[in-house]
């Protein structure tokens, strides 16, 4: 399942979209912001899987909220499967959610990430810019941020472009031309059932 056509078309939309989100925001650089990775688990876990997805995204927000829990509880806590989280840019709202999430720090990172999944169908329908910085302060809150540190976030024009980056070669690097995709141990898998993808985790694992 995909929310997204071809990477070209897609990118095209994206780069269109992204640049109208910089232009769009009252954004301002405030010096350069490292782009972290996003990770549960073990690091030395005998399997890694990276999870492509955008917060704009309805099948994502399925795994988030339906899929997640069985992974994290079988694979992720016991130290068998150690998840990197990366983030798909192909609007504004995406973006800006992540601006969000991550400036949130990565303690509270995954916790915000479900928020905007579990409220998705709600601020994803903002009428306009205003109401949509609005609706995300609101999850912000929920996860204990201040106005004063959300808004600093968005008007940190350097971490934003910062973002752009990393997404755009995160994609190219993978081949990501749909949400959620995800590498596992290298190999690209689309988004399955969660019976499907846990065998291809015990394939993984040799079991």
């Amino acid at each position: 399942m995909s929310d997204s056509p071809s990477l070209t078309r897609r990118a095209l939309i994206a780069a269109a979209g992204l640049a109208a989100a910089l232009a769009a925001a009252p954004l301002h650089a405030q010096g350069a912001r490292e782009v972290v990775e996003m990770a549960l688990g073990d690091p030395e876990a005998p399997v890694t899987m990276v999870e492509y997805a955008s917060f704009t995204c309805p099948h994502c927000a399925d795994f988030a909220l339906n899929v997640m829990p069985e992974l994290k509880a079988q694979y992720i806590d016991t130290g068998k499967v150690r998840l990197i989280y990366r983030e798909v840019y192909f609007d504004r709202p995406s973006l800006w959610a992540s601006m969000i999430a991550r400036c949130a720090g990565e303690d509270r990172y995954f916790g915000v990430a479900e928020l905007l999944f579990r409220d998705q169908q709600t601020w994803t329908q903002a009428a306009d810019a205003q109401g949509l910085v609005n609706a995300l302060f609101s999850i912000g809150r929920q996860a204990g941020m201040i106005d004063g540190e959300m808004q600093a976030c968005m008007q940190d024009g350097d971490f934003a472009q910062a973002l752009v980056t990393w997404f755009q070669g995160n994609a190219q690097t993978d081949s990501i031309d749909a949400t959620p995709t995800f590498v596992l141990n290298g190999e690209k898998l689309a988004n399955m059932p969660w019976p499907e993808l846990k065998a291809k985790i015990e394939e993984k694992l040799g079991s």
